[in-house]
């Protein structure tokens, strides 16, 4: 068999996932087109936009997107002609939590990546590498596979492989550009690893071979579903350890940065927070719940289920916090939230912890209010609560803030971010996550 090349590329999705992973690709293989294509007209606008006004904030990306659009990249509407016209296709769409139905509420809704199989086996008029990039439960790619050969053309064969990816919002095109692995699944047979094989040339453009991994093709599905439950568990455990050191005196930071110098243990992912947010984490690990009862195995379900229930305890324990400190009620005061998206140096709100707190202190009658700089939101207010790492919180003049302040001012930190000392000598009362009073 001939080796298959890729020259064309099209992407079904122009998401956080989609857009970032192809562009990359087209910046490091200026002999390769692909056209990232998106049912949504202003998403694509705006990936189109001639002040480069893309629809994601990720570090890096526009200049990317500068430096490629309109050579080898591509953004467009036209879903079937990206199809026809494609070597191998990337199914980069959402896959959200079922909202009805079996499995509501841990489920992943699948509805979006079957329209797009079927939308591809309905235009294919040649053979086709299908590549799942969308997170997905294990084994959906038997399920793609079943779709495209019940609705393919005669003589047109489809190839399916899973290529998940592993990127941090925020973080994302530096980790395109040096990735831990690149993980490729395909189905054992001599067209699977032919396909494999294609794939994997197309990263050998700037990815090193020893980080290219080829596994079975259920493999790579539940390895991407494993990393996100394991960095997950590792967030609620160094919070479930914030809680015990607040009631002891202890301090989070001394004992994650004692725990992290233990070789088997290391120092990433053990940074005490109100709790992790982003539209993989729950999402995976309820993903993991719902196929570990799916397989009769209550036991492992209820394992992972607790790390999503110790994420919901410590968002709640902070709410409880900030109403135990201001005198058992916040009805009627006025709160500064300090940061919306679940991390810093991304747009995505999506399950961040401040919609949760700011929940919380909608339902006990305090006020919050939407501005645009955090010296405004804070002004006259009774507390401030730090809810997002952005770096701009800490160059905030503290000492204006608190003359601005209705006395006395709290300060509650989410994040670890601030120098509480600092704080307290200006005036503030201050409460930081994971930090007992010391004796």
């Amino acid at each position: 068999m001939a080796p298959v090349q890729v020259k064309k590329i099209c992407c079904i999705g122009a998401g956080y996932v989609g857009g970032p992973t192809c562009a990359v690709i087209a910046l490091k293989c200026p002999h390769i087109q692909v056209t990232i294509v998106d049912l949504n007209k202003a998403r694509v606008d705006a990936w189109n936009s001639p002040d480069f006004a893309v629809p994601i904030y990720e570090p890096g990306l526009v200049d990317v997107v500068k430096q490629c659009r309109g050579r080898n990249l591509f953004f467009s509407t036209d879903v079937d002609k990206a199809i026809l016209e494609a070597d191998l296709i990337f199914v980069s769409v959402n896959t959200p939590t079922k909202k009805s139905g079996v499995g509501a509420g841990f489920a992943a809704d699948l509805n979006y990546v079957e329209s797009a199989t079927r939308r591809i086996a309905a235009v294919a008029t040649s053979s086709k590498i299908v590549v799942e990039k969308s997170t997905v439960p294990c084994r959906t790619a038997e399920s793609m596979r079943t779709i495209l050969e019940a609705n393919s053309r005669p003589g047109t064969r489809f190839d399916i492989l899973s290529n998940p990816e592993f990127l941090a919002e925020g973080t994302a095109i530096a980790d395109l550009f040096k990735p831990d692995r690149v993980l490729i699944g395909s189905l054992q047979t001599t067209e699977g690893k032919e396909a494999c094989r294609a794939l994997a040339d197309v990263y050998a453009n700037w990815v090193p071979q020893e980080r290219i991994l080829t596994v079975g093709l259920w493999s790579s599905e539940l390895s991407k579903l494993a990393a996100n439950a394991m960095l997950a568990q590792r967030i609620s455990s160094i919070n479930a350890l914030s809680a015990i050191c607040e009631a002891t005196g202890a301090n989070i930071d001394e004992v994650s940065h004692a725990v992290g110098f233990d070789s088997r243990i290391g120092p990433k992912f053990l940074r005490a927070s109100v709790g992790f947010g982003g539209s993989c984490f729950q999402k995976d690990i309820l993903n993991l719940v719902y196929l570990s009862e799916s397989l009769h195995l209550p036991q492992v379900a209820a394992y992972w289920r607790q790390v999503v229930e110790m994420n919901e305890y410590q968002k709640s324990r902070f709410s409880k916090t900030v109403v135990d400190t201001l005198f058992n009620t916040i009805t009627g005061k006025h709160i500064a939230v300090l940061g919306f998206a679940f991390k810093a140096d991304t747009g995505d709100t999506r399950e961040s912890a401040a919609i949760s707190l700011i929940r919380d202190f909608l339902s006990e009658r305090a006020f919050v209010t939407i501005v645009h700089s955090a010296l405004e939101a804070c002004t006259q207010k009774e507390a401030i609560i730090i809810a997002t790492e952005w770096k701009e919180f800490l160059e905030i003049d503290w000492q204006t803030v608190y003359a601005n302040m209705s006395k006395p001012a709290f300060v509650f930190d989410g994040r670890l971010l601030i120098d509480a000392d600092k704080l307290r000598k200006i005036g503030f009362k201050v409460k930081v996550i994971g930090r007992g009073e010391r004796v």
